[in-house]
This record gives C-alpha cells, sequence and structure tokens, in this order.
C-alpha cells in the first residue's frame, strides 16, 4: 500500500485529550479496511501564520499513515466535515522514518541558542548592525558636517 504523511491542524479550543480521540478515530476508520498509522507526531499548541476560522492557535498533529488512495480520499472527507479540524494536508511519501521531525527536533536546537546572544556578548551573525547605538550616532555627525561643508562652500 502507498504511504502517506498528513498533517491535520486541530481548534485550540479542544484539550489535548480531544485531539487524542480524534487521531484514535481516524485509526478506526483506517484499520477497518486493512490501512493504519505508523507514525504518529504531536506537535502540540502552535501559532498559526494566519487567522483560519476565527482562531490564532491550533493543535498540530504530524500522522504516517499506510493506507489506499481510496482510504485517504475518505479520510480528507471526514476531517473536512469534523468542526475541530482547521486544516489538513495530506502528502505521498517514499518511505515513513521514525525519526523526529524538522519541527521536534528544532524545537529544542533553538531554545538553546537563543540563550547564546542575548544575555551574553557574542552577537548573533549578521553583515548588518542593529541600529543601536555606535555608529548611528557616527552617520548623523558626519551628515552635520557634509552639510556645514555644502552650505561654507556656497
Amino acid at each position: 500500500m502507498p504511504l502517506y504523511e498528513s498533517v491535520l491542524i486541530a481548534r485550540n479550543d479542544i484539550s489535548q485529550a480531544q485531539v487524542e480521540t480524534l487521531v484514535e478515530q481516524i485509526e478506526t476508520l483506517l484499520t477497518q479496511d486493512g490501512g493504519s498509522i505508523e507514525k504518529r507526531e504531536f506537535w502540540g499548541l502552535r501559532s498559526l501564520a494566519y487567522r483560519i476560522k476565527k482562531n490564532r492557535k491550533g493543535h498540530y498533529v504530524l500522522l504516517g499513515l499506510n493506507a489506499r488512495p481510496d482510504q485517504i480520499r475518505e479520510l480528507e472527507r471526514q476531517l473536512s466535515l469534523n468542526e475541530d479540524v482547521l486544516r489538513v494536508l495530506t502528502l505521498r511519501v517514499e518511505e515513513i522514518t521514525q525519526d523526529p521531525s524538522p519541527i521536534l527536533s528544532r524545537k529544542g536546537d533553538d531554545r538553546g541558542d537563543r540563550g547564546n546572544f542575548r544575555g551574553g556578548n557574542s552577537k548573533p551573525a549578521g553583515r548588518f548592525d542593529s541600529g543601536r547605538g555606535g555608529r548611528r550616532g557616527d552617520d548623523r555627525e558626519e551628515y552635520r558636517a557634509r552639510e556645514g561643508a555644502e552650505m561654507d562652500a556656497e
């Protein structure tokens, strides 16, 4: 059977237990016809990039599915009818890895990296200065000096 990865976003009004119940309903729908869920990842409550049905946050869930195409169509139809589900995206993949997804592996890394330059002396890598203090005042003085020199020349 083909393999799929599906990400669904549930409303933030429902609890984590209700999200898990929703995933169990999906599993029962798939297992009736021989499909299965190979991987489950709960990404938690995250902010949305834009409002969806008046929601600013949503519970994200990644599912690795082993099912036939007609089962996936029926699953997406059922989820589109469910009021608790905001969005669903299902993609066909070659394999389902059991490694943590980039979203989960990035969560732990970001928190450790942020503290290094906020409170410490080291700066983040970048080409431009932040614009605070330092050169900004020098640029203004240079501009004033040039402006004064131009007026003296006239």
